[in-house]
């Protein structure tokens, strides 16, 4: 499948900003269409977990970046998905009075679909434009193959069980080719499985209580590079405060940085909301319950993204980073319109 520059990334992509009040039907509008995937954190409070709800888990199911539980039925948490967002009942967790969230939302297909394609049928919530899609499986004794609908290859299959205590598995090859992993949950450097890699139509998982256990369930979020709308890749450390600039070919409205080598360190996330002093960034971590922090800023520019501290976490030298970007706007429409740093 050949994709176009996405002109419009908040068509499929958007970070939203909120304030709990911790009553029912607490409604979140702005979106600009209707999430598939919501990603939620409390800004204020540390001590506070990333929650994440999607369509075919269904309302109310909730898993942890930052943990290994198994998904929870928490049903003052989200009960919609709106056209224009979503609702919250009283719930600290996603709804706490009077503090700062964020939220990060995906456009799948807004419904779902099964898919054949590969040894273990799924369920399918694909976005084939933007190169997102949602896949629910359940596990087999020597694993097997998902079909996950995007129609091309995907560059990450993000995995976490919904069943039972579990890392949650990231698998890529945009390192260096080879199916490498990570755990957004931890901190450790990247290690390398012997699954074949993913194809067009499916990618493969193991029998491992992390991926496909026999009789456990799975819920899978799998993305590949859209031009103008998100870019996944590496980069290495320089150790400077005038830091590596990573070019991404658009202006960046979400950022996700893991030295995977060299060191460790907790996944960093960044977006052009949560905006501080000289436009540098604040940041969140999607492996830990902290809140929000300023010491390792980033700058959005109108193509990409630049490092402004010598943090290990982002910027150490000799370390190698991997980076997950969405767009705000492409650097050039398909019109030939440039786009501008803030």
């Amino acid at each position: 499948m050949a994709y176009t520059t996405i002109d419009k990334p908040t068509d499929y992509f958007n970070t939203k900003l909120y304030t709990g009040n911790f009553t029912n039907n607490h409604s979140i509008t702005g979106v600009g269409f209707q999430p598939d995937l919501v990603w939620t954190k409390n800004r204020s409070d540390s001590g506070e977990w990333n929650s994440l709800f999607d369509v075919i888990r269904g309302v109310t199911k909730r898993i942890y970046s930052n943990e290994t539980n198994a998904e929870e039925t928490a049903p003052n948490s989200l009960i919609s998905f709106d056209s224009d967002g979503f609702t919250f009942n009283a719930d600290n967790n996603v709804n706490k009075n009077a503090k700062n969230f964020v939220s990060w939302n995906w456009l799948g297909a807004n419904g779902t679909a099964s898919n054949s394609n590969g040894s273990i049928t799924s369920t399918v919530s694909a976005n084939t434009t933007s190169g997102f899609s949602i896949v629910s499986y359940s596990g087999a004794s020597s694993g097997g193959t998902i079909g996950h609908s995007l129609g091309v290859k995907p560059d990450i299959v993000l995995i976490k069980c919904r069943s039972a205590t579990a890392n949650w598995l990231f698998t890529t090859d945009i390192i260096d080719g080879s199916k490498d992993y990570l755990f957004l949950n931890q901190t450790n450097a990247k290690g390398d499985l012997t699954t074949a890699l993913p194809t067009s139509s499916v990618f493969t998982v193991s029998g491992d209580d992390d991926q496909g256990e026999n009789g456990k369930t799975y819920i899978a979020y799998c993305f590949n590079s859209v031009k103008g709308y998100s870019k996944f890749g590496s980069y290495a450390g320089n150790g400077n405060a005038n830091g590596t600039f990573v070019y991404t070919g658009f202006k960046p409205a979400f950022v996700i940085v893991k030295v995977y080598a060299g060191g460790t360190g907790d996944w960093q996330m960044y977006d052009n909301k949560r905006v501080g002093y000289n436009d540098a960034n604040y940041r969140l971590k999607p492996s830990a319950s902290s809140a929000e922090a300023t010491d390792e800023p980033i700058d959005i520019l109108s193509n990409g993204f630049k490092l402004r501290n010598t943090g290990g976490s982002f910027n150490a030298s000799g370390d190698d980073y991997i980076y997950m970007a969405f767009a705000e706007n492409p650097f050039v429409t398909s019109t030939g319109i440039p786009t501008t740093a803030r």
